[in-house]
């Protein structure tokens, strides 16, 4: 994989005082900590192998101030700011570019003065995850023990299986982790419960869970509290500006699905009784296009931002809701140009393709569960196809019947 930086190539000290090139971006390709897949287009991070032999915080990470010693060998400590580096990434990741591979090496890293009696805080390797942890951590001494979710959140990761407790046991061994401190407690997050059983972790490396808050926000708080929870700490949110973040992403994904779809919506409107029109195809794919930049416009934008307002429970039929608003706006709009079938089609359209763009939303809220999303989906997504077979048999039948 060709990198995108500079090849200005420094000496960067190892843990073990030797040295290696790095790139000007801060990764070589074939740098054997982190992966041979190393690309640093965005925010300079690069995929690691999820071998348990790799050693995190190498220079070649921004984050890394220095090494601190400890029993268990050198520990790379970590600042807890922001850099250029970290919002150029955490822009990509959110815009869906490079979002798989958004991660760090997995292993124990230190914050502040972090000692023997420091807390010891548990995250995902997703490096989104890991930098609001660090970066609420200003003016606090603290380890940070990152466990290989293969660059997935800790919410999805405990749903996936892979914030395990298995992988929470096996990783503080691994880190020698009762080498470094002299209590046995782990802080985990609340919204990995759902994959960690408190007492086999115990059971299986001796250290006990404290379920810290949901949001990294809260966690100074928490540990000035004497590592309780206020009510408001457990309450889990999903406030317009969460739900704004996740509107790139599912942008990004319908990429290559309008690759496909325009020239299709273009080839439709052109059938007639002439067997193909090319003025058709312009004039009419015109507007089939448009609806469809008004289907992902509801379904991946509107809806999300205006969901707790949308009528129904069902995201699908949240979906098809604001779908068949602006439908109608369409048809009002084209009326006089379109046929009463090819307004219909353009509706039904609409509707399917909001609504199937807003029910994936279903996997990124505090509000569904995996039963109830499959139960959704087995429900809407024959009504979509059905809407969208309808539509196109709606549009093309117009073009031989005007």
């Amino acid at each position: 994989m060709t990198s995108c930086c500079p090849e200005e190539k420094n000496q960067v000290p190892r843990p073990d005082g030797t040295s290696h090139e790095s790139t000007a971006c801060g990764l070589k390709p074939d740098f054997p900590i982190l992966g041979k897949d190393a690309g640093a287009c965005c925010g300079g991070q690069a995929p690691e192998t999820g071998s348990r032999h790799e050693t995190p915080g190498y220079r070649t990470w921004g984050f890394v101030e220095d090494f601190v010693e400890t029993p268990a060998g050198r520990i790379p400590r970590v600042h807890n700011h922001w850099n250029r580096e970290d919002r150029t990434g955490t822009l990509c990741a959110r815009l869906g570019i490079g979002r798989d591979s958004y991660r760090i090496a997995p292993g124990l890293y230190g914050v502040g003065a972090a000692d023997a009696a420091s807390p010891v805080m548990v995250t995902a390797n997703y490096k989104l995850s890991f930098d609001t942890l660090r970066t609420s951590l200003a003016d606090t001494s603290a380890w940070i023990l990152v466990l290989e979710t293969h660059s997935i959140n800790v919410w999805c990761a405990a749903g996936k299986g892979t914030f395990s407790t298995r992988e929470v046991a096996d990783r503080v061994k691994a880190a020698g982790l009762e080498k470094v401190v002299a209590h046995r407690r782990l802080i985990l997050p609340q919204l990995s419960a759902t994959g960690v059983a408190a007492r086999q972790v115990k059971r299986l490396c001796g250290f006990e869970v404290v379920w810290g808050p949901v949001h990294a926000r809260d966690i100074k708080a928490f540990l000035e509290n004497g590592m309780k929870a206020a009510p408001a700490m457990r309450k889990v949110t999903f406030s317009l500006r969460e739900r704004l973040e996740l509107i790139p992403v599912e942008l990004n994904h319908m990429g290559r699905p309008t690759l496909y779809l325009i020239p299709g919506l273009l080839v439709l409107s052109g059938l007639g009784t002439g067997i193909f029109s090319v003025s058709a195809a312009v004039s009419r794919g015109s507007a089939a296009i448009l609806a469809y930049v008004l289907a992902v416009a509801t379904g991946a934008i509107l809806s999300p931002l205006l969901l707790p307002w949308l009528p129904g429970r069902a995201f699908a039929v949240k979906g098809a809701a604001i779908g068949a608003a602006a439908g109608a706006l369409l048809s009002a709009g084209f009326r006089g140009h379109l046929a009463w079938m090819e307004m219909l089609a353009l509706t039904l359209f609409i509707m399917a393709v909001s609504s199937y763009l807003a029910m994936n939303f279903t996997g990124s809220t505090p509000f569904t569960s995996p039963t109830g999303v499959e139960k959704e989906m087995r429900r809407a997504i024959p009504l979509q196809a059905a809407g969208s077979l309808a539509a196109a048999a709606l549009w093309v039948g117009a073009g031989f019947t005007g």
